[in-house]
C-alpha cells in the first residue's frame, strides 16, 4: 500500500521525530552530532526550512520546523538522512539501515502549543534524566532560548520573540515556561499526536486541516475498533 502524503499546510510548522532502528544509537560522539547538524543546517537553508527549535539525543531527534512549501521538508530531510547514514556507516565500519522507517510529522498549531512543543523538545534530556537541566546538554536550542548562544541554524518563532521587547525580557520569560515543566495529560497528548503524525491544536483547527487535506487529523484510539455488536452490547 503506498504511504499518504504528509499532513502539511503552508507556513504551519511541524514536530519532528526520529528513532534508530530498534531503538538503537544514531549519535555515537560529538562528531557525528557535528555533522548531523551540519548537513540539517544547509539542507534546510537550501529549501527555505526555518528550524525553531531542536535536540539530538543518543538514539532519536526532535526538530521543530516550518518549511515555506510543501514537499520541501521530505526533500530535505531525505537528503539529509542519507548523507548522514553512509557518513556514520563509512566512520563506523558498519552497513545496513540506521533509520527507524521514515521520520514522523506532526502539524502544530502555533497559536495554542508552539511552545509548549518547544518546551517538550528542550526538556526531553532532563526527562531522560541525561542531565540535570536542559542547559546542560549540549547538542540543543535551548541555549538559543536562554540567551546563552546564538545558534545560526535556529530562527527563532515569533512567539518565542514575543516574550519580552529584548532579548534578556524573552530569555527570563522562557525560563519561566522551561521550569514550570509539562503536565503529565500535556505530555501523553503531545507524544500521541507525533507517534500518530495528525494536527495537533484545537478542535476548529483539526477541522480546518480535515477539510482543506481532506484527511483524520485527530488521534485514534489505541486498539482494535469494536464492532456493531460490541458497541451495542449485544453478544
Amino acid at each position: 500500500m503506498p504511504r499518504l502524503p504528509r499532513l502539511e499546510l503552508p507556513g504551519v510548522p511541524l514536530h519532528i521525530t526520529q528513532r534508530g532502528i530498534n531503538k538503537g544509537a544514531i549519535f555515537l560522539d560529538e562528531e557525528d552530532r557535528h555533522h548531523f547538524r551540519h548537513l540539517l543546517r544547509r539542507a534546510f537553508r537550501d529549501q527555505a526550512i526555518a528550524l525553531h527549535a531542536f535536540v539530538l539525543m543518543d538514539n532519536h531527534f526532535h526538530l521543530l520546523v516550518t518549511p515555506a512549501a510543501i514537499g520541501t521538508l521530505s526533500s530535505a530531510m531525505g537528503r539529509v538522512g542519507q548523507a548522514y547514514v553512509q557518513a556514520f556507516n563509512l566512520r563506523h565500519r558498519r552497513c545496513g539501515a540506521l533509520w527507524q522507517g521514515r521520520f514522523k510529522s506532526c502539524l502544530v498549531q502555533s497559536e495554542r502549543y508552539l511552545l509548549t512543543v518547544m518546551r517538550y523538545i528542550e526538556l526531553n534530556p532532563v526527562r531522560a534524566a541525561m542531565v540535570d537541566a536542559p542547559e546542560d546538554h549540549r547538542w540543543s536550542s535551548v541555549h538559543t532560548h536562554l540567551g546563552r548562544a546564538r545558534d545560526p541554524a535556529v530562527t527563532p518563532h515569533p512567539l518565542y520573540l514575543a516574550l519580552g521587547s529584548d532579548p534578556t525580557e524573552r530569555a527570563d520569560a522562557y525560563r519561566r515556561w522551561l521550569d514550570a515543566g509539562i503536565a503529565p495529560d500535556d505530555l501523553q497528548h503531545l507524544r500521541a499526536y507525533a507517534r500518530q503524525e495528525r494536527a495537533l491544536g484545537d478542535e476548529r483547527f483539526q477541522r480546518m486541516v480535515e477539510t482543506t487535506l481532506g484527511r483524520p487529523a485527530t488521534c485514534r484510539p489505541r486498539g482494535r475498533p469494536r464492532q456493531a455488536s460490541e458497541r451495542e452490547g449485544l453478544n
